[in-house]
């Protein structure tokens, strides 16, 4: 049975950080290409971050330079540290686990709220 348990959303303040976790059970971890994808009321789900198995990695332009997805693979963890936030990073996110067309697994998703 796949899992994949996000976990560190929360409410911050404009310009705070915080890091989301995302630990999967029940694939290989390492040879998935892990991503970051957000929701925000209203608005389709968009990619934030996305690494592969090789640890290359793309983003949105709208968080280059100040979020950073990180994968763990000896926890089977991937990371989205995420700095100087704005409000319009208020979402829900979720960690979604792809495999070459075979497999694309997602988890329950975590909110991150970002307000004065």
């Amino acid at each position: 049975q796949v899992q994949l348990v996000e976990s560190g959303g929360g409410l911050v303040h404009p310009g705070g950080s915080l890091r989301l976790s995302c630990a999967a059970s029940g694939i290989i971890f390492s040879i998935y290409a892990m991503g970051w994808y957000r929701q925000a009321p209203g608005k389709q789900r968009e990619l934030v971050a996305r690494i592969i198995s090789d640890g290359r990695t793309n983003y949105a332009d709208s968080v280059k330079g100040r979020f950073t997805i990180s994968r763990d693979n000896a926890k089977n963890t991937v990371y989205l540290q995420m700095n100087s936030l704005k409000p319009e990073d208020t979402a829900v996110y979720y960690c979604n686990a792809y495999y070459s067309g075979i497999s694309d697994y997602w988890g329950q998703g975590t909110q991150v709220t970002v307000s004065s």
